[in-house]
């Protein structure tokens, strides 16, 4: 007994100990914006951490373990608007837990097993709009106690164990409810009674989802005379004759929406009876949507009859054989039929349709005309349909067309002028072939035309008026077909209100002299992927209004002095990145104006040389120009100096940049960092460094600023100067972008061996690895040193997939968060929108 005593005599002290040593002390929560928004998810915390500040007005405490939530538990954040209490383990809300929170306009409470929910458990929530209790072991909307939340607008109790659909009399002190979710319960019967509340006092913007309830009954009369804005029952009905018994139930419900069928992956009939349809007449319904209901039993005859009022009807994956029954006049004006299976293309013959989308259906491929007199809106992309004698009015039965999308389709043969479609505005054959196009003037009569797509559609350009008559046209994408002789030609000339055109992947090797000069207007020109051997500036010159020129992946080795002055000066985006860049002292001004163009060429730093050998690969903006004015005394200096110069020059610029680097770290050591972060990358991950990194870091909240090269560095400052000066000296830490171009790069392994001697000179551990793509071991270990961090220190690792980039993300903001210090610009922003900073955490 003694020694038991003097055991937990000896325990107590360690419990207490530890017990001040829990999660919430060392492993604090992500402060996403400063004194506005929290992230403290997956901390193990057992309390509210003590160190949120009361201005708190987002917070994130989903997948803790709070379990019993107590009376003013979050009184201490009187400013809270978004509260996330998801997966906590929740057994027990006590009276008053929220009160307090008079902001406080989302409350979460999904997977928390919740045993004993106090009456008074949501009082004070005076401004609450949405509370998502979903998977919280509610048996009945009675005992839920909400009554008196009466600016709530939406309410999610799906995945619950409610098996009465009864709706409580409190529902009259919620006026301003506009949906509430009921899906995936248990409740199988619905009567008179249980929506008495709504007959009372009818909730007119109410929206009902009841998808996933095993439905058997619903009693006739029971939504007589009540409106709704919208009904879902998706996946309810375990026959067609139950399907139909409950429709028919629904006698007198007016709803602006009501969507019927099942889900994708959850089937629960084998063939549907296609008069489950005839209970809808006695419906009131504005739109209709129904989806993945296959193998109809009978025929077509009436099938829609009950719906011939519908404004909007919607048809996803369903398998009806054809829709010849569709040739009453049905007062549909937007008709959408997708993914769905028919025997032949549906003819049809309806007055007031005014929208048709019908994509990616199957097992059609011709078209069949129809009529339909009134159509502004036409959609029929990836259905591998084929055209014979495209297009004019009698195709499509009107003369009212805006909108044609004949995209991602089979062939289509030119025939006509378009001939009765002249308010056409819109047009799209992307990705389909087309055939007669050099024929004629095919679109001589669209002088309305704004947008025309015939991008990769095979198209040889031979006919120099195939763009006659497009005198409105401000967009035109015709990439990915070719050109007679590769030769771009004067083919322009009426297209003046051009602002857009996409010429990339033409094959093109020469352009006309006068092929832009009618194009004043435009302000996009992508000349990309083509064969052009120099960048002809004079071709530009008439372009007065450009701002975005895209050369890049061409075979341009470079420009004459002269003609690098007739740049529109307009012009703010200019690539000529992924050329044949000759670095010769011929071309000695072209290549210093490169490095005086820096902020006019997006990607300068990616520019490469292809010529001569020794410059191979190396960047065009590594080019001195003194080596063009090298004297024959030197180059016949012997071989024995060169090799002492040689040697020399290492050691120095070996030791001099670690000179430079310990100079530095006296000189900014103490001093604010202007950057968050140094990025160290190949320029061959530029791509996912700009519209993954940057964007995720720089447009995310809070913002961080990166250093990069292209953009940061000062021009006409020594690249190896700019990299120690600008980039370690000003930044709080490095990022490393490992990859195998990283490995193979000379630059970046440059970089990397200066990264190492600042973190050692500067005392802070601010390296952050991140790896792009596995690596082969045997590569890896060219780099000894760098083989041996990333052994031994932890490193990110990029996954492109929903959890593995919201992983990523989070540990890497995480990382950068670490001694940043607080920004009360972020604090502003965060308080004008503070919905941003909610999508960010």
């Amino acid at each position: 007994m003694m020694a038991r005593a003097r055991l937990a005599a000896a325990l107590i002290p360690a419990t207490a100990i530890l017990s001040c040593l829990r999660t919430e002390s060392w492993d604090p929560c992500v402060q996403v914006v400063p004194n506005i928004s929290y992230q403290c998810m997956e901390l193990n915390l057992y309390k509210i951490p003590d160190n949120i500040p009361i201005s708190t007005k987002m917070l994130d405490l989903s997948f803790n373990y709070l379990r019993h939530l107590g009376s003013h538990n979050f009184s201490s954040f009187p400013e809270l608007q978004v509260l996330d209490l998801s997966r906590c383990e929740i057994k027990i809300i006590e009276d008053d837990t929220f009160q307090g929170l008079n902001h406080l306009s989302t409350l979460i409470l999904t997977g928390n097993p919740i045993q004993s929910l106090a009456w008074g458990a949501f009082s004070g929530l005076s401004s609450l709009q949405k509370l998502v209790a979903v998977e919280t072991n509610l048996v009945s909307l009675n005992d839920f106690p909400i009554g008196h939340l009466k600016t709530l607008k939406e309410l999610n109790v799906a995945h619950n164990f409610i098996h009465s659909f009864k709706l409580p009399e409190y529902f009259s002190n919620l006026p301003n409810l506009e949906h509430l979710d009921l899906s995936n319960n248990k409740i199988q019967n619905i009567y008179y009674e249980d929506v008495k509340v709504l007959h009372q006092m009818p909730l007119l913007n109410l929206s009902l989802d009841l998808s996933l309830n095993p439905l058997d009954f619903i009693e006739p009369g029971t939504f007589k005379e009540i409106k709704l804005n919208g009904l879902t029952l998706r996946s309810n009905f375990n026959s067609s004759h139950v399907m139909k018994t409950c429709i028919q139930g629904l006698a007198g419900l007016k709803t602006n929406r009501l969507v019927l069928g099942e889900f994708k992956n959850e089937r629960k009939l084998q063939r549907f009876d296609r008069s489950f349809l005839e209970g809808l007449c006695n419906l009131t319904i504005e739109q209709f949507r129904i989806a993945y209901l296959d193998k109809f039993s009978g025929d077509d005859t009436d099938l829609f009859n009950c719906l011939a009022n519908v404004s909007v009807i919607s048809l996803l994956s369903i398998s009806l054989g054809s829709l010849q029954a569709l040739l009453k006049d049905f007062r549909w004006q937007h008709l959408e039929i997708t993914n769905c299976d028919f025997d032949k293309f549906p003819a049809l013959k309806l007055s007031s349709l005014k929208k048709f989308v019908f994509t990616d259906n199957k097992d059609i491929s011709t078209f069949t005309e129809f009529q339909l007199p009134s159509l502004q809106y036409l959609d029929l992309k990836r259905n591998h349909l084929s055209f014979k004698g495209c297009c004019s009015h009698t195709d499509f039965g009107t003369t009212n067309l805006k909108h044609l999308d004949l995209s991602f389709n089979d062939v289509i043969t030119l025939g006509s002028n378009f001939m009765g479609l002249e308010q056409l505005e819109y047009l799209d054959f992307q990705h389909s072939t087309l055939k007669q196009i050099n024929a004629f003037s095919a679109f001589l009569s669209l002088r309305n035309l704004r947008y025309l797509d015939i991008s990769y559609t095979n198209i040889r350009i031979v006919f120099h008026g195939i763009f006659t008559g497009l005198v409105s046209l401000q967009t035109l994408k015709m990439a990915g077909n070719s050109f007679q002789n590769n030769l771009l030609p004067d083919i322009f000339t009426e297209l003046t209100n051009l602002t857009v055109l996409d010429l990339s992947k033409c094959q093109l090797e020469q352009v006309a002299q006068t092929a832009f000069h009618s194009l004043s207007s435009l302000q996009v020109l992508n000349m990309s992927h083509n064969k052009l051997l120099s960048l002809d500036t004079f071709l530009y010159e008439p372009l007065h209004s450009l701002r975005i020129l895209d050369c890049s992946f061409n075979r341009i080795m470079a420009s004459k002095e002269q003609e690098l002055q007739n740049l529109p000066r307009s012009l703010t985006w200019l690539n000529l990145t992924q050329n044949a860049f000759a670095c010769v002292c011929e071309h000695q001004s072209f290549l210093q104006w490169v490095k005086d163009q820096r902020q006019l060429l997006v990607g300068a730093e990616q520019m490469m040389c292809a010529e001569p050998l020794d410059m191979e690969n190396m960047p065009v903006l590594s080019f001195r120009n003194a080596t063009c004015q090298l004297s024959k005394t030197i180059i016949s200096v012997s071989v024995v100096t060169v090799l002492l110069v040689s040697v020399v020059g290492i050691l120095v610029y070996k030791f001099y940049f670690h000179l430079m680097l310990l100079a530095g770290c006296k000189k900014y050591g103490r001093g604010e960092s202007t950057y968050d972060a140094f990025v160290i990358y190949s320029s061959q991950d530029e791509d996912w460094v700009r519209n993954e990194l940057v964007k995720n870091l720089e447009e995310g909240v809070p913002p961080f600023q990166l250093c990069l090269h292209y953009r940061d560095f000062i021009p006409g400052v020594a690249i190896a100067a700019n990299i120690i000066q600008e980039g370690f000296h000003k930044s709080r830490k490095v990022i490393v972008v490992v990859s195998q171009h990283f490995i193979q790069s000379r630059w970046c392994i440059f970089e990397y061996e200066i990264a190492q001697t600042w973190q050692f000179l500067s005392s802070r551990a601010g390296i952050i690895f991140i790896v792009l793509q596995k690596l082969e071991k045997s590569l890896l270990r060219q780099q000894v040193e760098l083989y041996r961090l990333l052994s031994r220190n932890t490193y990110l690792e990029w996954e492109d997939s929903v959890l593995g980039r919201h992983v990523f993300w989070r540990r890497l903001r995480k990382a950068l968060l670490a001694g940043k210090p607080q920004s009360p610009e972020g604090t502003a922003d965060a308080e004008t929108n503070p919905q941003e900073a909610t999508t960010s955490t």
